[in-house]
């Protein structure tokens, strides 16, 4: 896939729509960049496409062989900074050095594609995910809103493919993206979840005397 100005020709156009159809059914989708270049922004484009299809993502690297072999660790190392910085909500995707000319690689790259799918199907427990959460909590409150304090009440996940969650709150309107950034990476580092979309979805908790008439 091009940069959308570089496409012209028609069957371009129609493999570039295919492509896109197939990432939006796909269980883990594999970006294939270029060794030899920098991490462009087509590149970036792509992988937050993955992560809003909320599918399980892998990052191939191809002409690794063109990469000297003691500049390699330091190009792995940049990429991985770069991709961490750019595409946060993909933090720890796994990173496949490979060459197509060569033909090596590929046996890694299903290895981790397999290895994407099983943490995109992961399951948490609501007893273990709520032992976690209030670990959490307890290390960094939620803020003070107009005064209020913001609070946290449980959590469950409602499903897989990938990982969703809902989140009972007060205030759920008013929570800061700083803070459910921090229970998002939270999650991914807590669970082992790299290189998959989490969903976190707030709901307000119910008051059950809100309603209650006065007698």
């Amino acid at each position: 896939m091009r940069k959308r100005a570089n496409i012209t020709a028609k069957l371009e156009k129609l493999a570039v729509s295919d492509a896109v159809r197939a990432m939006t059914y796909a269980e883990v989708v594999v970006i294939l960049i270029d060794a030899t270049t920098a991490l462009e922004k087509q590149d970036s484009a792509i992988a937050a496409l993955v992560e809003r299809e909320g599918r399980a993502c892998v990052i191939g690297i191809n002409k690794w062989d063109l990469i000297p072999a003691n500049q390699r660790a330091a190009a792995l190392e940049e990429l991985r900074y770069l991709l961490n910085k750019q595409l946060p909500q993909l933090g720890g995707v796994a990173l496949v050095p490979m060459s197509a000319a060569q033909g090596r690689g590929v046996e890694e790259l299903l290895e981790a594609c397999l290895k994407a799918r099983d943490v995109w199907n992961t399951r948490i427990g609501t007893a273990t995910l709520n032992r976690w959460l209030e670990g959490v909590i307890t290390h960094h409150t939620p803020p003070l809103v107009r005064g209020r304090r913001l609070k946290v009440k449980y959590m469950t996940q409602v499903k897989a493919r990938p990982p969703t969650f809902h989140l009972f709150c007060n205030m759920a309107a008013e929570f800061p993206d700083a803070y459910l950034k921090y229970l998002v990476h939270g999650l991914r580092e807590g669970f082992k979840l790299p290189g998959t979309p989490i969903r976190l979805v707030l709901k307000e908790s119910n008051n059950p005397f809100k309603n209650k008439k006065k007698k």
